[in-house]
């Protein structure tokens, strides 16, 4: 954290990052809005203006980065990697632009050692991949043994509703489940509810992209109204999780594992007790079907 002197509107982890200058920012972050007014302003001002983030030129030029981490996996998730080289060009230096674009789990990995090895220190990437492979098998392992294998809808945003896509079809395979509405390495889309009805999965879990446990637990009031929803085996079960995905499922870091552990413990709980959600109040997973 020494060497990062500034950070995105979404760096929050470790803690010492939201003390770090914001060279990013974005109108609909906080702004109150209802998850289909947030879909259609992206859709417009993509439309429009190509990005939805602003970047402060002058805090950036102030700052004189060596090196600027950024992506072109998604616009909708970050300032599109074509503004960011652009703009690079113009600083002193200018800085070294990485892109990191996974899709995968393994892709994950390699963007943890790509980061490593361009700031000097590979090592400290063996050594977390190293533990992170231990935590991934240890999961893989333990579901392969049971033959039980539930349907899962691993669901990125309620109204309009969007499946999964690149790596959460792949961590719901590991975690011992199946996500037949997914879109394994790929992006995810927007599907027609009638897809869903028709599936239907045993168990559904709100990961709504970049919000919180407290967004997808109002979110959940609107799954609640949409055609035929009470008959889904997730809702007469009671099979129904809100995560955390801010935090987890939508960030292709570290706690990516985090994620993969918090499907085992929804997926099958009697053999993986310690990923079990830990009640209303806990910040990763809670039951609220």
């Amino acid at each position: 954290m020494d060497e990062v002197v500034g950070v995105s509107h979404e760096c929050d982890f470790p803690d010492e990052a939201s003390q770090r200058p914001r060279i990013t920012h974005s109108p609909v972050h906080n702004a109150g809005l209802t998850s289909r007014e947030v879909d259609e302003w992206v859709r417009r001002t993509l439309r429009e203006n190509g990005t939805i983030y602003t970047i402060d030129e002058p805090l950036l030029r102030k700052l004189q980065p060596d090196l600027i981490l950024t992506q072109k996996l998604c616009d909708v998730c970050a300032v599109g990697y074509g503004t960011v080289a652009k703009l690079a060009q113009t600083l002193t230096g200018p800085p070294r632009v990485v892109n990191l674009e996974p899709t995968s789990l393994a892709d994950i990995f390699d963007d943890i050692r790509r980061v490593a090895d361009v700031c000097d220190v590979p090592e400290r990437a063996d050594k977390l991949i190293l533990s992170l492979s231990e935590r991934v098998e240890n999961v893989r392992k333990r579901a392969a043994t049971i033959p039980d294998r539930p349907s899962c809808f691993l669901m990125e945003w309620v109204d309009p509703p969007f499946c999964s896509g690149h790596w959460g079809p792949e961590l719901i395979e590991i975690a011992g489940g199946y996500d037949s509405l997914g879109r394994k390495h790929q992006p995810s889309a927007q599907i027609d509810w009638q897809r869903v009805s028709d599936a239907p999965p045993e168990i559904i879990v709100l990961a709504l992209c970049g919000y919180d446990i407290d967004r997808a637990r109002r979110d959940y009031e609107l799954l609640r109204r949409f055609p035929g929803f009470g008959s889904i085996p997730a809702a007469e079960s009671g099979q129904v999780y809100v995560v955390n995905a801010s935090a987890y499922f939508a960030r292709p870091g570290p706690r990516i594992v985090d994620s993969l552990e918090i499907l085992a413990g929804i997926l099958h709980p009697t053999e993986f007790p310690e990923f079990v959600s830990r009640g209303p109040d806990d910040l990763r997973v809670v039951r609220i079907g």
